[in-house]
């Protein structure tokens, strides 16, 4: 353990914080997972196939890249951030896996009971990552060193994990500390935060809620010209609050790395507790959930009702032998009922899964949930475009989320618009939660030759219906090689006709619309470089005194492939 020694700074001695880092966690829970399935192969839902990353290339890639990769997959260049389409071509055989929070914070409390032996009261700040108070531990230990020492040690040696331990004197020192596995001297944490990047910070927010919403905030910093912690904490906090608001000013305090005075109250506020009795008593976990559900909306609805944040949210349960399971989650905002109930959820199942391989030895009778450290929330206003549908979007979001952990990373896929000449060519699917996409101009609004005017259709077939576009005498219309039209359009028949030898429409039966007015048309002569030959195609728009206007395409004969509403 290394400690980082700097010129001491005059100021208040300020609480010294321990945070304990399992790097690659998604990828690590995986490996446990593993592990326990071959220790105990008749477990419930277990997979007898489960990848093992130990051994194999695995990445878990999210919405952003990968979020973690197996030591296999490391050695084979796979990087955190990497898009999945870069990962795939540096390790054709790379395992791809999206992130599962439930597997995640199950295999985490095996970590959590670890930490126990030194540490009294340890608090998850997401799956992967501990926070606890450093005084009395450093005292029992002998020293801060000898207490990193020590949590290494047996966390390797109870729950078979490498970690990493870092000690400062604020939240983001500690947790950028244990990135590096360093111990900061007390006053250094400002020096020690100073170099980091902006986006550093989005490791010390606990919620997936709260990193999504600092993203855009941390971007806006760097178009001011913003670049590392330092620059954001030279500026003064009151106007960082006053332009950004409570999220800026979070962003300000955790940049800043110092101890701020608590806020004075008139009054203390007591800690929010629901409790309900299990009866009989659960022993399964989705039983379980019924109960957590009920008391998490009982508790969000109670917090929401009085206006208050949340510092850390408790979760208790009583066995039916008499024992006591407790276990602490940072939240530090007023939390959805969502998000109360994911974290109730994963605790019990990290309980009545087996705390190292072994349930509880007998079920749970009674669940309790209490809010603590609460404090007047801070009201924001939200962009005026974005407030109706904000929770419309959170519930998509989530769908997608749990359909991606059913059906495999980039199993769900979204429309995007991206440069082209014609509508099938601009629409193309992507995994969800890309951000961009890779084109040859590298701009979605430069200039493409030949491409149709906007606006595109609003509609097109998923296969282009045959048409007949004749003049007014009842002859189809072609497309000469210069790429116009060889006659005036006069009608327009959906559907195959039948022709005789001059390639007029026979009697006339398919006459169809009358066309009113009409655009184009534009050529497209494009792949003459491929093997199986050039493709030429053109474009025309066409009006009728029936229905909407509609986009034909000549390829060897007339189409139907896009309608405008």
């Amino acid at each position: 353990m290394r400690r980082l020694q700097q010129n001491q700074c005059p100021g208040p001695p300020a609480s010294r914080l321990v945070a304990i880092w399992v790097p690659d966690w998604p990828v690590v829970a995986l490996t446990l997972e593993a592990r326990r399935q071959r220790r105990h192969p008749r477990t419930r839902n277990a997979d007898p196939h489960l990848t093992d990353p130990a051994t194999e290339p695995v990445a878990v890639v999210g919405a952003r890249g990968v979020l973690a990769a197996s030591a296999p997959a490391r050695s084979a260049g796979i990087t955190t951030g990497m898009r999945l389409r870069t990962a795939r071509s540096i390790c054709p055989g790379l395992t791809v896996l999206p992130p599962q929070e439930e597997r995640e914070a199950r295999a985490f409390e095996t970590v959590m009971e670890a930490m126990t032996s030194l540490l009294a009261d340890p608090v998850v700040v997401r799956p992967g990552l501990a926070l606890s108070a450093a005084g009395g531990p450093t005292r029992w230990a002998g020293g801060e060193e000898p207490l990193a020492a020590a949590l290494v040690e047996a966390i390797a040696q109870e729950a078979d994990v490498e970690c990493q331990v870092g000690i400062a004197d604020s939240l983001s020192g500690a947790v950028l500390a244990a990135r590096q596995g360093i111990i900061v001297e007390p006053g250094q944490s400002p020096d020690f935060l100073a170099p980091w990047p902006l986006d550093a910070l989005l490791a010390c927010l606990p919620l997936r809620r709260l990193r999504r919403d600092a993203r855009p905030l941390l971007e806006t910093f760097t178009r001011l010209g913003l670049r590392t912690l330092e620059d954001l904490a030279s500026l003064p906090r009151k106007d960082i609050a006053a332009r950004f608001g409570p999220l800026g000013d979070r962003l300000h305090h955790l940049a800043a790395g110092t101890c701020h005075e608590a806020p004075t109250m008139t009054r203390p506020i007591q800690d929010i507790a629901v409790t309900s009795a299990l009866d009989p008593p659960v022993e399964r976990a989705d039983t379980a959930a019924f109960a957590a559900r009920h008391l998490a909306e009982t508790l969000a609805a109670r917090l929401l009702s009085e206006g208050l944040a949340v510092g850390r949210l408790s979760v208790e349960a009583g066995c039916e032998d008499g024992a006591e399971l407790a276990r602490t989650w940072m939240l530090e905002t007023t939390p959805t009922t969502t998000e109360l109930t994911d974290r109730v959820r994963w605790q019990l199942e990290g309980w009545l899964s087996g705390r190292s391989g072994r349930p509880p030895s007998s079920g749970l009778t009674h669940l309790s949930l209490t809010a603590l450290e609460l404090s007047p929330a801070t009201a924001a206003q939200a962009g005026l475009w974005q407030a109706p549908g904000q929770q419309a979007d959170a519930r998509a979001r989530r769908a997608a989320e749990r359909v991606e952990s059913l059906i495999g990373a980039g199993g769900i896929q979204v429309p995007r618009i991206v440069p082209g000449r014609d509508p099938r060519s601009r629409v193309r699917l992507v995994p969800w939660g890309e951000e961009r996409v890779d084109e040859p101009t590298g701009n979605g609004s430069a200039p493409w030759s030949g491409a149709l005017p906007e606006l595109s259709p609003s509609i097109v077939l998923t296969r282009p219906v045959p048409v007949h576009l004749t003049d007014a005498r009842g002859r189809e219309l072609g497309v000469d090689i210069h790429g116009q039209l060889d006659g005036v359009p006069g009608f327009l028949a959906i559907g195959d006709g039948v022709h005789d030898a001059d390639g007029v429409v026979d009697g006339g039966a398919v006459r169809g619309e009358s066309v009113l007015l009409w655009a184009g048309p534009w050529p497209v002569d494009e792949g003459w470089w491929a093997p199986q030959g050039p493709s030429r195609r053109a474009y025309l728009q066409v009006v009728t005194d029936i229905g909407p206007p509609r986009l034909l395409v000549r390829s060897g004969r007339w189409w139907l492939d896009a309608v405008y509403s």
